[in-house]
This record gives C-alpha cells, structure tokens and sequence, in this order.
C-alpha cells in the first residue's frame, strides 16, 4: 500500500480541494476494517500501486488544508468541498480510509464486491466531472 501525498493531480482545478479523479475514497470505523478491505482488494486483482492507507491523521494533514480557502471569495458549485469536509470530520471520529484506483468500471465492480463485504462507513468515487456516492 502507498501512503497518501495530496499533489496537484488529487485537487480540483477550481478551488484546489481535494479530488482525487479516477479513485475512489473509502472510510472505515476502525483500522482493522481498513487493513482488512486492503487484503481482499489484494485478493481481487488490486496491487500496493492501487491503493493508499490514509489514517485519521493522513486526512486531517493532507486533506484537511486543501478546503482550508475553497469557498473564497464564493462558495464552490460543485461537492468537492463539502466532501472533503465530510472525509475530515470523519477522521476527527478516529475513521481510517482507503484511497483506491478506478479509473474504469472494471476496477469500479472489483471494489464494489468487496464493499458490499467490508462494513465500511462511506465511499466516493470521482469522476472526471462528478462524484458518486457508492
């Protein structure tokens, strides 16, 4: 697994908040839940390359700054924003995340089977031009 680095490639090109095209970001409860989807993601076709560990404090440094100035001077249009707000509020609880890639809807199905095992809290997948709440 990586360890997330929020760069210019994982921000909106308006407002700069955090939106990570062609991934899907995923809370869990607790950590084990998290380690525990990685393992089955690994097991589904998914290398270390694809996925990020993101622990509470991971979200707070590097998420957290990037909706620090977003709705300035107007509030943004679009949920890039207040998603990111909820993926830090949710670490402020102790959640701990997964920040997998789907560029397509192959790797999209492959991550969807192990969700609907892995008792996680939420999950957002962005696309180019929206985000979808899985």
């Amino acid at each position: 697994m990586k360890t997330l680095n929020v760069d210019s490639s994982m921000r909106a090109l308006i407002g700069g908040a955090f939106y990570p095209s062609g991934h899907t970001m995923v809370m869990y409860a607790t950590e084990q839940q998290a380690r525990g989807s990685a393992e089955k993601l690994f097991a589904n076709g998914f290398t270390g390359d694809d996925v990020y560990f993101v622990p509470p404090a991971d979200v707070l440094a590097q998420i957290g700054p990037t909706v620090q100035h977003t709705d300035e001077p107007l509030p943004s249009a679009g949920t890039d924003g207040a998603t990111a707000r909820e993926f830090i509020e949710r670490a402020g609880q102790g959640q701990y995340g997964l920040l997998v890639a789907t560029p397509g809807d192959a790797a999209a199905a492959r991550l969807k089977a192990v969700l609907d095992e892995a008792g996680y809290e939420i999950a957002r997948r962005y696309y180019s031009l929206a985000i979808e709440d899985l």
